[in-house]
């Protein structure tokens, strides 16, 4: 029996120290922006973007939270005293299975839209083979839409 505990001994602390160095799994639970009229931006995100509300844990008239998809979120947080000018690398990335409808769209509603290089009503084809637009928020956010298939079918 003490021969026995002598073998599975190392084998045990080889074991548990594998189990501790395994790397934690992580995903994307939500991304916040913080907005300086959260009635407009919510409008935006919903009627422009297209995204749908979900419950909002708060109750306290101050945060909004939108289905991005696959258990992620968008918080949309009250409070911001002014906006503020974002760099376009800085951005949201969002993809839709119809980028022509979704321009489309933002004609109807009159928001402007650039490509990669900032030209207005332009569209950019990445080398990959996936077309991206680019537009501002009310708050100046900026968000890329792609249509990546690889985002959609997961």
């Amino acid at each position: 029996m003490k021969a026995i505990a002598i073998i599975l001994s190392p084998l045990l602390f080889i074991a548990g120290a594998a189990a501790q160095t395994t790397k934690p799994v992580m995903r994307a639970n939500h991304l916040a922006i913080f907005v300086t009229d959260l009635k407009q931006s919510s409008t935006f995100y919903r009627e422009v973007v297209g995204l749908d509300s979900i419950p909002e844990p708060f109750h306290d008239g101050k945060h909004v939270w939108l289905d991005l998809g696959f258990g992620t979120s968008l918080h949309i947080i009250s409070g911001a005293q002014k906006k503020i000018q974002y760099f376009q690398n800085n951005h949201i990335c969002l993809s839709t299975d119809n980028l022509d409808q979704f321009k489309t769209t933002l004609t109807q509603k009159k928001v402007t839209w650039y490509n990669a290089g900032g030209e207005k009503g332009k569209t950019t084809t990445r080398t990959d083979g996936v077309s991206q637009v680019w537009i501002q928020d009310p708050d100046g956010y900026w968000l890329e839409i792609n249509n990546d298939k690889r985002t959609l079918s997961k």
